[in-house]
């Protein structure tokens, strides 16, 4: 079974998580998301989907919307045992359960293998909200920054944090 929004809604209720719900056209790009989603408050992030040459890890990195990221150095952060790419469309929904242009860190409840190493961009703390497509691409749902940690630890994941900086430095 792959989880929908509604599902996440649920989860959000039960860890008591609250949330606001915005509905807009579907997004693809990051440059659409900043035209069109309004005054959304809060931290707006990009999800970078990865895998290793060998295709035997998978890694979620959500990042500021506006950093630039350096695959080659970022390897060397993350401890990848080989050159980085972009996953495959059906890994991405076989193990997040999204499409390209909904990717997000809520897709960690659809990992039932805990199979993904997911990494947060720590700049996002700098923020009190954090907004994130609710496995769809067509809204965005709005939760309090300090409550990534709560989902996360539910799906049984250790928060980790990347120090853009320091990935710009490596």
């Amino acid at each position: 079974m792959t989880y929908k929004d509604t599902d996440l809604y649920s989860i959000l209720d039960y860890l008591n998580i609250s949330y606001q719900i915005t509905q807009h056209k579907p997004l693809f790009t990051v440059t659409e998301s900043q035209h069109l989603r309004g005054e959304l408050q809060g931290a707006h992030v990009k999800n970078l989907f990865l895998r290793d040459k060998k295709k035997t890890h998978y890694w979620l990195i959500t990042l500021l919307e506006d950093r630039q990221i350096d695959l080659k150095k970022l390897r060397h952060v993350i401890n990848a045992p080989s050159n980085l790419s972009f996953g495959p469309q059906d890994k991405l929904y076989e193990l997040l359960g999204v499409k390209p242009g909904a990717v997000t860190i809520f897709g960690l409840m659809n990992d039932y293998n805990n199979i993904i190493i997911p990494y947060l961009d720590k700049g996002i703390f700098d923020y009190h909200l954090f907004n994130a497509h609710p496995l769809r691409n067509d809204r965005t749902t709005t939760i309090a920054t300090h409550d990534i940690e709560k989902f996360i630890n539910h799906y049984d994941y250790k928060l980790q944090l990347l120090d853009y900086d320091m990935i710009k430095r490596h």
